[in-house]
């Protein structure tokens, strides 16, 4: 069964060791944040350092694992159609609209979401950290490290499946910043099996 993320908004679920989880774009051109917890100790989280260090790579794709501050695989990457995601760029929130967006109103942004959707799980928005940013388009210059935010270039039904590696407590977004989704805001749909 597929569930759909209304535009803006975020959820929060657990996966049991080797299911797999499906994010898909199914209007294409928009970012979903996910955040992985373990489940007996949420206090191991997912950890972009961790993960490049491991994989020794910022290009994560097939064939790829998200690894936890404790060095163990959470999930592994087993489908990707697109990839491109980010795993540089923190959740955005209240604090990242005022300083990009000072024209635009104030949302709670990924990181609100996430910490509202995970907060039932005994989740801290203190414990937030660093999302894998699906899809996400954010080319790095390789002469001055300067950073952009560009348009995702997902197309419609686009889709990465992971595989858990362990029991997770995962967080799940559409994104809300209007420069990671090309200024609009759609819906993610996801699925377990």
């Amino acid at each position: 069964m597929t569930t759909r993320i209304p535009p803006r908004s975020g959820v929060a679920f657990t996966l049991d060791t080797d299911q797999e989880l499906v994010v898909i774009d199914p209007e294409g051109g928009q970012v979903s944040d996910l955040l992985a917890y373990g489940r007996e100790d949420p206090r191991e989280v997912i950890s972009n350092g961790r993960t490049f260090d491991y994989e020794e790579t910022t290009r994560l794709t097939s064939g790829n694992a998200l690894w936890s501050n404790r060095s163990e695989r959470l999930l592994e990457i087993v489908e990707d159609t697109v990839g491109e995601h980010d795993f540089l760029l923190t959740p955005c929130s209240t604090d990242t609209f005022r300083h990009f967006y000072p024209d635009k109103p104030v949302h709670p942004g990924c990181f609100g979401n996430l910490a509202r959707a995970l907060g039932p799980f005994g989740i801290e928005e203190h414990t937030i950290p660093t999302a894998f940013n699906v899809f996400m388009n954010v080319p790095v210059d390789q002469r001055t490290g300067r950073l952009s935010v560009e348009p995702p270039r997902t197309r419609p039904g686009d889709f990465i499946r992971l595989r858990a590696c362990k029991p997770l407590i995962v967080g799940l977004t559409a994104c809300s910043a209007y420069a990671s989704n090309g200024g609009s805001f759609k819906p993610i749909d996801y699925r377990i099996e």
